[in-house]
């Protein structure tokens, strides 16, 4: 085999590697947006700093891994990484950690939501 194959196989397993990392960064704005209710307008925000965030992870991966030549082969490589994060680990890592999340936040929220309908007694009693 040539060095440039190697080289080749090697930016591949790279960038489905990175592709992955995509999934996973995709996969938390996911586990957020079911955590905790936003605006649209935040939503779109929210989207807005995934697409610049994989941009730059894109085009840093292409100038590091890739002396910035732009080949067919580094979009399958981030393609089928992607693809096969989100048919395998995703729905079970977004299943636990919105669980997790979702725990996390009532334990937090517990005492207030305690401390409200306190408040909301004490106000009614007062009108009455």
């Amino acid at each position: 085999m040539n060095i440039s194959i190697y080289n080749q196989l090697y930016n591949i397993l790279i960038f489905f590697i990175i592709g992955i990392v995509i999934g996973i960064l995709f996969d938390i704005f996911r586990i957020l947006r079911k955590t905790f209710k936003t605006p649209d307008i935040v939503t779109i925000i929210e989207d807005i700093l995934f697409w610049i965030l994989v941009g730059i992870i894109i085009i840093f991966s292409i100038f590091k891994f890739n002396n910035g030549i732009l080949r067919s082969y580094i979009f399958v490589g981030l393609i089928i990484g992607f693809i096969i994060y989100m048919l395998t680990i995703s729905k079970y890592l977004m299943k636990i950690s919105v669980k997790i999340l979702l725990t996390i936040k009532n334990i937090i929220y517990f005492p207030f939501r305690k401390i409200n309908l306190f408040y909301k007694k004490i106000h009614q009693n007062i009108r009455k």
